[in-house]
C-alpha cells in the first residue's frame, strides 16, 4: 500500500524541486520508503515523465519492493499502491511462461504481467489497485483504477502538463491546478455531503472512475471502461423469476475465497470488529481455517455507544485474540482537528473512521480487515425496503399534471411539520428534473431547492454536470429488480465516494492498510446476480448470515442495527458550538473562502434551524467540514 504521484510535461521541464515536493506530500501514506525518477524522450517529440512513490511495505519488506520499480526487459517503470490478493498464482503462471522475478512483491508481478499481456492484465488481478505504468516501447502512461474503486486515483491536464495522484492535496501542491472551486463539485457535495466520483470540489481535477483505465499518449488523453459489475448481469425479468444464478454453497466458497485471500500480509494484520454482522462474519469466516485471527474493538467508556458486549460475545465464541481499546467521547472530540486536517477531500463522515484507524495503529496493526460494503452487497440498509416502495410511489405520482403535484407539495409543505424529511417528501412529490430516481432522495442531506438558496447562483450546466453520474448509474440500473437496483446504486455511489474515499484517507493518513474483503469484486457480481427477494427476510443480510450456517450468536443476528455513532447532536450544542457557530454566522461566510459562492445569511439559517430542532446535525456539520476543508487547503472560491 502506498501513495504515487506523476508528471507528465510535454514539450517542457518538470520544475526542480516539485516531484519530490509532491511525493513528500504522500509520507502519511508510505512512512517506510520513498523514491522518484525522471524520465526523458526525445522521441516522437520532446517528453518528460516523473514518477514519485511513497511506499507502505505489507509483502517483501525488503529493498527490493522500492518503487519506482523498473523492468530491464521492457525498459517499463511502475508506481503502484494497492494489494493483489492472487499476485502468487499470476506470478507461477508467468513463471512458466519463462517471467523471471527478482523480488517477492505484488508490485513486480503487475509489472510483468501488463508486459506479458497489456492492459488485458486487469482482468487477472484480484484486489484493490490505482498505478501508473510508462510504456517504454509504446511512448505511452498506461494509468489503472481498481474494479470497486476502493483505491483512489486523481488527475488532472494543465497546459504542458498532465499530473495524477493518490491524494488531491497532491496535486494542488505541486501549484499546476488553480486552487478554484468547482461549481459541480460543490453542488454534488451540498446534495450528498460529498462529491460523487469522477467528480471533486476542485475546478479542472476528476477522478478516475472505478473500473477504468486512463492513457496519455501524445499528450492525448483517452479514459476507458474496463469493468463494470453489471456486465453479463442477469435482465429483471429473470431476477424476478426465482432462480438463483448460485448456489448457497458457492456462495459461502465465493465469500471464503475471498477472505482468506485477503489474509495475505508479512505484517500484523486484524479484523476490525465492532459486534456488528458484517466484522462478525469476517471473524468466523478466518477462524474457519484453524487460523486465530487478532480482533480490534472500539469501546466506549460511555454505556450509551459502547459495544462491548456484543464484540466480546463474537470474540469469545470464536478464541481470537481480542484487543480492547477504551477512548472515551472526551477523547474522540480532541481528535476532530486532526481528522479534519486528514481528509483529503470534505466529507460530512469519516470522523469514526479517522478515530479507529488511529487507534489501531497505535495498537501495532498495519494491516485491518473490514466489513465494510456489506450492507451494500447483502442488502442491510433501510433502504432496501424503503426506497422501493419510494419508487413505486413516485411512479404513481407522475400520472398527475405538474400543475397538480405543484399544488399537493405546495399545501403538504404549508401543513407538514418542517424537517428534512417532509422536506424530502416534497421533493420526491414535485418529482424535479434534477432527481433521477429515489434512492437519491433517500441519500439527500440538502434538497435542491435547499442548495439553490445555498448557493448565489446556479447555472443549469453546472446542475447537469452535478447530477450526471445519477442519471448514468439510474440508467445502467435499469436492468435490475427493484433491491438489486437499490445494491447498485448503494456500490456506486454512496459507498464508493463517502465510505470507500473516507476509509482510504482516513486510515492512510495513519499508515494504516484497510482491506474490504465483502466487496470483492467477484463476490460482488455474484450476489448482484440473484434475486433482490431472495436477499430480504425475518433477519437481517440474510444471505449473508445463512452462508455462515448458523456461528454468529443471536444477539449478533437479531439486534438492531447501529454503526459506530459519535455524539455530534451533543457537541454541536455544546464543545463545539463556538467553534462552528463563529464559522458559520453569515458575516464569517460572507468573508470567507467560500464568500462569493455561498449565502452568508442562508448558512447562518440552517445554524439557527438546527439549534431550534428542525433540522439534524449533520447539516451544519456538513458546512462547518467545507469551511474548514477550504481553509486548510488555501481554496479561494
Amino acid at each position: 500500500m502506498c501513495g504515487i504521484v506523476g508528471i507528465v510535461a510535454q514539450n517542457a521541464e518538470i520544475p526542480p524541486g516539485l516531484l519530490e515536493r509532491a511525493t513528500r506530500s504522500l509520507a502519511h501514506r508510505g512512512p517506510d520508503d520513498s523514491g522518484t525518477v525522471v524520465l526523458r524522450e526525445s522521441s516522437p517529440f520532446a517528453v518528460e515523465i516523473g514518477l514519485g512513490n511513497r511506499r507502505l511495505a505489507i509483502l517483501d519488506l525488503s529493498a527490493l519492493g522500492h518503487q519506482p520499480m523498473h523492468d530491464p526487459d521492457t525498459g517499463n517503470w511502475i508506481i503502484y499502491n494497492g494489494e493483489i490478493y492472487n499476485f502468487r498464482d499470476i506470478r507461477c503462471e508467468l513463471e512458466r511462461c519463462g517471467t523471471y522475478f527478482s523480488s517477492q512483491t505484488d508490485t513486480e508481478v503487475v509489472l510483468k504481467a501488463y508486459s506479458r499481456w497489456g492492459p488485458g492484465c486487469l482482468e487477472k488481478f484480484r484486489g484493490m489497485f490505482a498505478f501508473a505504468i510508462w510504456d517504454a516501447r509504446e511512448h505511452e502512461l498506461f494509468v489503472a483504477r481498481d474494479p470497486m474503486g476502493i483505491k483512489p486515483l486523481y488527475y488532472a491536464q494543465s497546459g504542458a502538463y498532465f499530473v495524477f495522484a493518490s491524494e488531491v492535496r497532491t496535486l494542488l501542491q505541486t501549484e499546476l491546478i488553480p486552487r478554484q472551486i468547482s461549481h459541480a463539485g460543490l453542488f454534488n457535495y451540498l446534495t450528498f455531503g460529498s462529491a460523487y466520483d469522477s467528480l471533486t470540489l476542485i475546478e479542472g481535477i476528476r477522478a478516475l472512475p472505478a473500473g477504468h483505465v486512463l492513457n496519455w499518449k501524445n499528450g492525448k488523453l483517452t479514459e476507458k471502461r474496463y469493468w463494470d459489475i453489471l456486465e453479463e448481469v442477469r435482465s429483471e425479468d429473470r431476477q424476478n423469476s426465482g432462480s438463483a444464478a448460485i448456489s448457497a454453497v458457492e456462495l459461502k466458497a465465493l465469500l471464503e475465497q475471498s477472505v482468506r485471500a485477503q489474509l495475505v500480509s508479512d505484517v500484523p494484520l486484524g479484523i476490525f470488529l465492532s459486534g456488528g454482522i458484517d466484522s462478525s462474519a469476517l471473524v468466523s469466516l478466518v477462524s474457519r481455517g484453524g487460523v486465530t485471527p487478532h480482533t480490534f474493538s472500539i469501546v466506549f467508556r460511555e454505556a450509551d455507544y459502547s459495544e462491548a458486549q456484543q464484540s466480546r460475545a463474537v470474540a469469545k465464541r470464536f478464541h481470537t485474540d481480542h484487543h480492547e481499546i477504551n477512548v472515551s467521547q472526551t477523547d474522540v472530540l480532541k481528535v476532530i482537528p486532526d481528522a479534519l486536517r486528514a481528509m483529503d477531500l470534505p466529507t460530512m463522515d469519516g470522523v469514526n473512521t479517522f478515530v479507529v484507524s488511529r487507534e489501531a495503529s497505535r495498537a501495532g496493526v498495519k494491516v485491518a480487515l473490514s466489513g465494510l460494503g456489506g450492507d451494500e452487497v447483502f442488502a442491510g440498509y433501510s433502504s432496501f425496503r424503503t426506497v422501493p416502495y419510494m419508487e413505486s410511489s413516485s411512479a404513481s405520482l407522475r400520472h398527475f399534471p405538474k400543475f397538480a403535484r405543484i399544488v399537493f407539495a405546495k399545501t403538504f409543505a404549508l401543513l407538514a411539520p418542517a424537517n428534512d424529511q417532509n422536506r424530502k417528501l416534497t421533493s420526491l412529490i414535485l418529482d424535479g428534473s434534477s432527481i433521477s430516481h429515489p434512492y437519491f432522495i433517500s441519500r439527500m442531506l440538502f434538497t435542491p431547492p435547499q442548495s439553490g438558496l445555498l448557493l448565489k447562483s446556479l447555472r443549469n450546466d453546472t446542475l447537469e454536470a452535478a447530477t450526471a453520474t445519477q442519471s448514468d448509474c439510474v440508467a445502467r440500473s435499469l436492468v435490475l429488480d427493484p433491491i438489486n437496483r437499490v445494491s447498485y446504486l448503494e456500490l456506486r455511489c454512496y459507498m464508493l465516494s463517502t465510505l470507500l474515499r473516507d476509509a482510504d484517507f482516513m486510515s492512510m493518513s495513519q499508515g494504516l492498510e484497510v482491506r474490504v474483503p465483502l466487496i470483492d469484486h467477484h463476490l460482488a457480481k455474484a450476489v448482484l446476480n440473484l434475486p433482490g427477494q431472495q436477499k430480504m427476510g425475518n433477519i437481517p443480510k440474510k444471505l449473508l448470515v445463512q452462508s455462515l450456517e448458523g456461528t454468529l450468536p443471536d444477539e449478533i443476528v437479531y439486534r438492531p442495527k447501529r454503526g459506530f455513532t459519535l455524539p455530534f447532536e451533543h457537541w454541536l450544542r455544546q464543545e463545539l458550538r463556538p467553534e462552528v457557530e463563529s464559522a458559520l454566522n453569515a458575516s464569517a461566510v460572507e468573508a470567507g473562502p467560500l464568500g462569493s459562492i455561498l449565502n452568508g445569511r442562508e448558512v447562518e439559517r440552517i445554524w439557527n434551524e438546527f439549534l431550534n430542532g428542525r433540522t439534524s446535525w449533520s447539516r451544519p456539520w456538513a458546512l462547518y467540514v467545507l469551511h474548514r476543508w477550504c481553509q486548510l487547503q488555501g481554496v479561494p472560491a
